[in-house]
């Protein structure tokens, strides 16, 4: 590779070259047992991305397919994540619908896992902390309408697979699929 091309890369990448624009780009697609997966992307170069993507789709066993194949299978919220030595499974109750969470979930040992839509995230979140409540984190998330449940330990490897190889790319942001698998299952290929 020619030094000039180096260079130019290091520039681009430490914001010295002007005209670096990054986009957001989301690929939809379907992993080994029809396992639907979403992948978010910030790219500067669409074509590069693409390529890296639907290669490791391929590769893993799976079909990169066209925008909107498997988004319907996913719906939009907002995961707010509370610790539970901070605050009662009460006061948390009160305090989150009063707030306009839609639901929380206890079933976690160490969480509470509070649920909004996506545009009430910020504001459950700014309400929750002025009553004093330790927030761990709130994000937006894509949480899966129905499941496809992994039983074959293969087909379990080969989605790990591609699932890991996806999140490890460079300009992938986040990865979201929709498959269900034991516990014992996911220790032994995680």
């Amino acid at each position: 590779m020619p030094i000039e091309n180096i260079e130019r890369a290091i520039k681009r990448g430490t914001g010295e070259l002007e005209g670096v624009n990054y986009e957001e780009v989301v690929y939809e697609g379907y992993g080994p047992e029809g396992v639907a997966i979403i992948v978010e992307c910030l790219t500067d170069n669409r074509n590069r991305t693409t390529s890296e993507v639907r290669h490791l789709f391929t590769k893993h066993g799976g079909n990169l397919g066209s925008s909107g194949c498997v988004s319907f299978l996913f719906e939009e919220k907002g995961i707010i994540t509370v610790p539970k030595e901070s605050i009662s499974e009460e006061e948390i109750f009160e305090k989150a619908i009063e707030a306009g969470a839609e639901d929380i979930n206890t079933e976690d040992d160490t969480y509470y896992e509070i649920k909004t839509d996506p545009k009430d995230l910020y504001a459950v979140k700014e309400a929750l902390e002025s009553e004093g409540v330790k927030i761990e984190k709130a994000e937006l998330t894509r949480l899966p309408t129905t499941t496809v449940e992994i039983k074959d330990a293969e087909t379990a490897q080969k989605l790990i697979k591609l699932l890991d190889a996806l999140e490890d790319s460079d300009d992938v942001q986040k990865v979201y699929s929709n498959f269900e698998m034991s516990e014992e299952m996911m220790k032994q290929f995680a």
